[in-house]
């Protein structure tokens, strides 16, 4: 049985975006943020507006991987939304037990991508070749699983 006392560790995850499997290395960007909107009626004896929550602000995902060769899929689906014709995917996102088992669950609805870097080149790095990927969503749920 897997030990409930300690949290989880953030370096044990994957991601399911619509593609083949791929393996990231680092997933960013998972925020959500509420407006407030401040209101006071002329009349009311309180001197402080009230506060009541407005619309939501919802950051970009940003991905990164290895470039491996002939791997053309993340420029593929950049492509479709270069084309007007674009194609939004859900995004799972799963941070993983010692079992490879999902214990928290971000599935992110309507994603696109509307940023892609490539990665910088040096003659004298020690390091694998990154791309990074930013995706916009419509918004994300979080599932906790025992």
């Amino acid at each position: 049985m897997p030990n409930t006392d300690f949290p989880l560790p953030k370096f044990h995850f994957s991601v399911d975006w619509g593609g083949s499997k791929i393996a990231f290395t680092e997933v960013s960007g998972l925020n959500k943020e509420m407006d407030i909107l401040e209101h006071r009626v002329g009349s009311s004896p309180e001197y402080f507006k009230r506060k009541m929550p407005g619309m939501q602000k919802l950051s970009n995902i940003t991905l990164k991987r290895g470039v491996f060769v002939g791997d053309n899929e993340f420029f593929e689906w950049y492509n479709t939304v270069a084309q007007n014709t674009v194609q939004k995917r859900t995004v799972t996102i799963s941070l993983l037990d010692e079992n490879h088992e999902p214990k928290v669950v971000w599935s992110v609805k309507d994603c696109f991508i509307v940023s892609l870097k490539c990665t910088d080149l040096k003659a004298d790095a020690n390091e694998v070749a990154i791309d990074t990927v930013e995706i916009a969503n419509h918004g994300f749920t979080i599932e906790y699983k025992s």
